[in-house]
């Protein structure tokens, strides 16, 4: 459902590349999944757009953001991540999944350093948003 409705919007379908919020190896090794990879893998399939699972990594594993404000969020993702395969991201519009949105703080940190490391563009969805 998420697919079809970026599908109708002209902004989403010129996206060149889907990246899933990573999860780091110790979380991803005890969940067994990533949920991000998971609706991504929907969105890839409904818009024709590529899934890369590779580029963007998750260097820390940080605590849970469940009890921490928007300020201590944000310091929390600083430096979480890093981009593995920079040439496959320079000049490309990127659309970054992820399973909910709180404050946004992973959402930016994925963002700068996907900028950072050379991509034109990065839009962001996302399943649901929490208050």
């Amino acid at each position: 459902m998420l697919g079809d409705r970026l599908n109708d919007n002209s902004i989403y379908k010129q996206a060149d590349i889907l990246i899933p919020v990573p999860l780091h190896k110790k979380k991803l090794r005890i969940r067994g999944y990533n949920q991000s990879s998971f609706i991504a893998e929907g969105i890839s399939e409904i818009m024709n757009i590529p899934l890369d699972e590779e580029i963007l990594i998750r260097n820390t594993s940080t605590e849970s953001q469940t009890k921490k404000n928007r300020y201590n969020r944000y310091e929390n993702m600083k430096d979480v991540f890093g981009i593995a395969k920079p040439e496959k991201i320079k000049g490309k519009h990127i659309l970054l999944i992820d399973d909910v949105v709180t404050t946004g703080a992973t959402l930016e940190a994925c963002a700068n350093v996907l900028l950072e490391c050379g991509a034109e563009k990065v839009s962001i969805a996302a399943l649901a948003f929490a208050e």
